[in-house]
């Protein structure tokens, strides 16, 4: 499949992709488009010429808004009759977009001249610790190998309720949070700036409709609660989580930003890279088992960009195949004991760690603690993210001649408020 609109095979958005987002021109209100090589396919355009109308879709205004909630309650049919209406009209052999000047014009807006906004309203965000790499490295470093994992965690997905106000959109400056830390050898806490300011090379996907409270998702059904996936960086400040989070967990540590991706990847783009995840032993229970292949070989990469650096450094290399639990076990036991799931709600994989030091997902990983700094082309060394650090993090499914890409979610780094800053 090939469309009108050329794309080279490094490219992340070809015709075989089309994830949908929401972008705001210079001129105009937000709404919802769909990538497609270094353009948007703007779906107000198309929805007001009547074109979905004509290929079935019964539900009007749908894309003329400032977020895709209202297209994600409806579910996979609708979802499936939009993508294939979307495919045929970028179809390089179908002439109703590509030789009609004005209708082209108005609904083909360059990437590069509009502002990418956070794809959906977030009423609530999951994160999981899924990756059994990651977990054991950081079980490992606290609790010593024989210790590493807890009981419970090859029995169900361990995972915590984050903040969705703070999930932001790549690009996004994020602020040195401030906290409480305390110090093995000292008596009391201090406050102030973190000093260990880590990432979380993660992958998220948005729910679609949901289910009702006190009704779970069975496994069978899980899948067609996800929308679509995105990139996402959930930054910790290690020294904050540290102290804060007996008995109950992460809270500051964790709540001051989290960046994900502005494109949304179809799960029916995925489908050619599915392919199945880690063994699992023991064998998890009833409602847990999975039927089939439940994972995908998804490319993730890492690169830091610090002050003063002309380009940045890749410094971590993983794949999403590696996590141990997968997204519809993820969403089956969120569900098991009755809540309800929404749509826009954001559920996050947790770091996605491999067997390689490269392919560990964190700063906390990657240099053991301190113990084992990153080394930059620039000389520096890196044991956690320094102020003006920029980092990006991009993935893609390699296929014959194109790709299915993320794009990438990029955030800075910026200091602390001071003391003063803070009262005003």
């Amino acid at each position: 499949m090939r469309s009108f609109i050329e794309t080279d095979a490094a490219s992340h958005f070809p015709i075989q992709n089309l994830p949908y987002g929401v972008f705001q021109p210079s001129n105009g209100e937000p709404r919802i488009g769909v990538a497609i090589g270094e353009y948007i396919l703007d779906l107000s355009v198309i929805e007001a010429e009547g074109l979905f109308k004509r290929a079935g879709l019964k539900e009007e205004h749908l894309f003329d808004q400032p977020s895709l909630n209202a297209f994600m309650k409806l579910g996979k049919p609708v979802w499936k009759l939009v993508r294939q209406e979307v495919q045929r009209l970028l179809d390089e052999h179908e002439p109703e977009l590509r030789d009609h000047r004005d209708l082209r014009e108005k609904a083909l807006v360059p990437m590069k001249e509009v502002e990418l906004l956070l794809p959906a309203q977030i009423g609530d965000y999951t994160d999981f610790y899924a990756s059994k790499e990651h977990a054991t490295n950081v079980g490992t470093m606290f609790r010593g190998k024989e210790n590493a994992l807890m009981p419970n965690w090859t029995h169900l997905p361990v995972g915590y309720h984050g903040r969705a106000s703070s999930v932001v959109v790549s690009g996004t400056d994020v602020r040195r949070p401030n906290g409480q830390m305390k110090k093995p050898d000292q008596e009391f806490p201090v406050y102030g700036p973190s000093q260990q300011l880590d990432i979380e090379l993660e992958m998220g996907w948005f729910i679609g409709p949901g289910n009702e409270q006190g009704k779970p998702v069975a496994m069978a059904g899980a899948e067609d609660q996800i929308f679509g996936l995105v990139l996402v960086n959930d930054w910790s400040a290690r020294d904050i989580q540290a102290w804060e989070y007996q008995p109950l967990g992460p809270f500051l540590a964790k709540s001051f930003a989290t960046s994900v991706s502005p494109w949304v990847i179809p799960l029916e783009a995925l489908e050619p890279f599915r392919v199945s995840g880690p063994e699992q032993d023991p064998e998890p229970l009833g409602y847990l088992k999975q039927s089939g292949a439940g994972s995908f070989d998804i490319n993730l990469e890492v690169f830091l960009k610090g002050r003063g650096m002309e380009k940045s450094q890749r410094i971590i290399s993983t794949n999403f195949r590696h996590l141990y639990w997968s997204m519809a076990q993820q969403i089956s036991h969120h569900t098991v004991a009755g809540c309800n799931l929404r749509p826009g709600d954001l559920l996050a994989s947790g770091t996605i760690s491999g067997p390689e030091r490269e392919q560990r997902g964190s700063f906390l990983e990657l240099t053991w603690r301190g113990t084992d700094p990153i080394q930059l082309a620039t000389g520096e060394e890196r044991i956690w993210v320094e102020d003006e650090d920029e980092i990006t993090i991009t993935g893609w499914c390699q296929g014959d001649g194109y790709r299915i890409g993320f794009g990438e979610v990029t955030g800075k780094i910026l200091p602390a408020l001071v003391a003063a800053d803070m009262m005003k």
